[in-house]
């Protein structure tokens, strides 16, 4: 990565700049967007591409100013780090991830149904006890709309990213003035991201929440069979049986979440599982498959404190919880695309207390 100071004095005015240059030529846009859509299949698919890039940048230009002008009134980054900055921030950021959710449900055509029975919306908005965040890692944009619903539902989400999403300025610029971490991809990253993880968890307060991704990455074929084989190797046996079970979800990497868990002993556990992304793993699938049309479904599950098992019956406790996601993603997602052996064996899975 590039040193910070090239990050915000080259890449934020870059995007400002090149939010303004779009503005000025959009009437151009607009039309050669048009003159393509009789030569591309899809329903208007040029057009819409063009508005959500157009409103993408907006995001960005406008949070950036904003974090700008965040940065002047804190005394040029002197108070940066005080309550009331680091919660102007979480508002900011609350308002940019809300406006992209919101046209990216009308752009691309999404219907989200979540699923929660009593898992967050019975709870008051104000003074809940910190949270963990264990969700499935699969299609482009599910930790936007992650972070995002849990922004609007009033909590300040701690978040561990991979470094390279700093080229991002946004990104960049919030997420390193709040709670969170940027680790290396390779090198000691694996080792910093435990200590990160374990940081991130230990100091949550009421409201907030710590989001993990235990499968370390988007679901893919050549991904999953690598986790099995590394489980194989390490003489995990049982996990790796249950890992070559589970069809839509990787083996959970348990040491990150444990290590949450342990430094946060108060916290309550939310899983979260979901479908409807996942066939647009790429921006070649996601261009091809504008509008999508998708009906994104969610469904979490509420763990309290008292119900989490002592620590050396949790990683299995974790690998059973993540069978549980495999079966509710093959219950939900279209039938045609579930081979029916798979349908057989996710039927006898024991998910009592479902």
């Amino acid at each position: 990565m590039p040193p910070r100071i090239v990050r915000r004095l080259v890449f934020g005015p870059a995007v400002i700049l090149g939010f303004l240059l779009v503005v000025v030529s959009s009437p151009l846009w607009a039309i050669v967007a048009a003159a393509l859509v009789p030569t591309v299949p899809g329903k208007w698919r040029p057009v819409r591409l063009a508005w959500f890039t157009f409103v993408y940048l907006g995001m960005e230009a406008l949070g950036l100013t904003l974090a700008f002008l965040l940065w002047v009134a804190s005394g040029f980054g002197w108070k940066l780090r005080t309550p009331a900055f680091v919660d102007a921030h979480y508002r900011v950021l609350r308002w940019c991830l809300g406006l992209l959710i919101r046209s990216a449900r009308r752009t691309f055509n999404l219907t989200i149904t979540l699923d929660e029975r009593g898992s967050v919306v019975d709870r008051p908005y104000v003074g809940r006890p910190p949270l963990i965040v264990l969700a499935r890692h699969a299609g482009p944009g599910d930790s936007f709309l992650l972070v995002g619903t849990l922004l609007l539902r009033g909590r300040c989400p701690r978040i561990v990213l991979k470094e390279f999403l700093q080229w991002d300025p946004l990104l960049d610029v919030m997420l390193n003035r709040l709670p969170s971490r940027f680790i290396p991809a390779s090198g000691p990253g694996r080792t910093a991201s435990i200590e990160a993880i374990q940081q991130l968890a230990g100091s949550m307060g009421d409201d907030d929440c710590l989001v993990i991704f235990p499968e370390g990455g988007n679901f893919t074929e050549k991904r999953r069979t690598h986790s099995i084989a590394k489980l194989e190797e390490l003489g995990l046996h049982e996990q790796a049986d249950l890992a070559r079970s589970m069809r839509h979800v990787l083996a959970p990497r348990t040491q990150g979440t444990l290590a949450a868990i342990e430094a946060a002993p108060t916290a309550e556990v939310l899983f979260v599982a979901h479908t409807g992304l996942e066939d647009l793993s790429s921006p070649v699938d996601l261009y091809r498959g504008l509008p999508m049309d998708a009906d994104v479904r969610a469904r979490t599950w509420r763990v309290m404190p008292e119900q989490i098992p002592p620590p050396d019956a949790r990683e299995t406790w974790l690998f059973d919880w993540f069978v549980r996601i495999d079966k509710w993603i093959i219950d939900n997602r279209s039938p045609d695309r579930i081979p029916d052996e798979i349908r057989r064996r996710a039927a006898s899975y024991d998910l009592s207390g479902d």
